[in-house]
């Protein structure tokens, strides 16, 4: 017992040191940054905060290029010509292809309205696939909902019906966004390692299962029942 006792001593008091040192490196950083801002003549500081502004003015010019390029609302695009057009004035794109009639476009739909507002740096369209029946084809588009993501003019992933996004319909945004993170296709801050609907799931989340169909050569919906 006391054997025990003394080990968990030890090792306590080695935490606890361990600790202090870690305490006194970010100390000593600090101190040394402090100095070093201290030890700054005037020239030094300006030059510092003119850095600082040009950064500013330059983030501000470039969410100014990417509004006017039509980023930060999601938008619907009247033809395929249109889609080519679009495509190669922006680095990031993501098109839905959707359909009228079917449900779960609306559901897309809702979550790409809020990540347009988020992630101005990105283009986020949508395109009628019975309207462009030449893209759907070049894509080899043949389940609606299908999300094409392009980076600079080539699209490099697709997001297929709900399978990569927990396959439920109450998906959040947040699976959406981590999606699209993967794919790179806009600056994600989170953890791309963890889906948040991994974390659902631990909460016994009740997940719908959605029917995998392929059918040679035609468009259908993920969430239809008929061929």
């Amino acid at each position: 017992k006391m054997a025990a006792d003394t080990s968990v001593d030890i090792l306590q008091k080695v935490l606890e040191n361990e600790i202090l040192q870690t305490t006194k490196v970010v100390e000593e950083h600090l101190d040394a940054e402090i100095q070093k801002l201290d030890q700054m003549d005037e020239d030094e500081l300006e030059r510092l905060k003119q850095r600082r502004l040009e950064a500013l003015k330059k983030s501000q010019q470039q969410k100014q290029e990417w509004l006017s390029k039509g980023h930060g609302e999601y938008r619907e695009i009247p033809s395929e010509r249109d889609f080519f057009q679009e495509v190669k004035e922006s680095k990031n794109v993501v098109c839905h292809f959707y359909r009228d009639t079917t449900f779960r476009c609306q559901i897309m739909d809702k979550h790409l309205t809020v990540l347009a507002k988020k992630h101005i740096e990105t283009k986020f369209l949508k395109l009628n696939a019975e309207k462009s029946p030449f893209l759907c084809e070049r894509l080899r588009i043949k389940v609606i909902p299908t999300l094409a993501l392009i980076k600079d003019g080539k699209t490099q992933d697709y997001v297929v019906g709900f399978t990569d996004l927990g396959n439920t319909d109450d998906f959040t945004t947040e699976t959406l966004e981590w999606r699209l993170g993967c794919a790179d296709v806009i600056n994600y801050s989170g953890n791309l390692m963890e889906p948040p609907f991994q974390s659902q799931k631990k909460y016994g989340t009740s997940f719908t299962k959605l029917d995998k169909k392929t059918i040679r050569g035609k468009i259908y919906d993920s969430d239809s029942d008929d061929d």
